[in-house]
């Protein structure tokens, strides 16, 4: 199984690169894994929607050069599942043809609707609002705890 995150922006704190380093390293035992940090477009200090809608579109356009497989784009209207949830949706992509899964999370505002479009399922962490780079520590514990659950691993209590 091939895991692509595709995220836009990059991870300042040193705490955050490390946790997601942990589980990147965690995951190599189950999984070929592919990060793809991408450029946010700069917006200007309060920016209109026809600015923020061009952004997300040129973004758009960055992410669809790296998004292949099973898509599952990260949204607030997206569906939320459970640690064992997540686990059968990676497991079955296999059975159902998919060899690559590809996780995409947007910018602080979100994802263009070409991008959630190509979805097969639009996955939503919680109700709670978190910051970009946290969610992508959450998302990819969440990864490895999909791969242990299926394994049987005792990481999952």
């Amino acid at each position: 199984m091939n895991i692509n995150l595709i995220v836009i922006g990059r991870l300042k704190e040193d705490y955050l690169r490390n946790a997601c380093a942990e589980y990147i390293k965690r995951l190599s035992r189950y999984c070929s894994f592919e990060l793809h940090e991408l450029d946010e477009c700069r917006l200007s200090d309060d920016p209109s929607q026809k600015e923020i809608a061009a952004a997300l579109n040129k973004e758009a356009e960055n992410i669809k050069r790296f998004a292949k497989g099973l898509i599952i784009p990260l949204c607030i209207e997206g569906k939320q599942l459970s640690s064992t949830e997540l686990s059968e949706t990676i497991s079955s992509a296999g059975v159902n043809g998919f060899s690559t899964i590809s996780f995409i999370i947007g910018s602080s505002f979100g994802l263009d609707p070409s991008v959630k479009a190509l979805g097969s399922l639009k996955l939503s962490m919680s109700k709670m609002t978190f910051p970009h780079q946290l969610a992508r520590v959450m998302l990819l514990e969440q990864i490895y705890r999909s791969f242990q659950i299926a394994s049987g691993g005792k990481y999952h209590k």
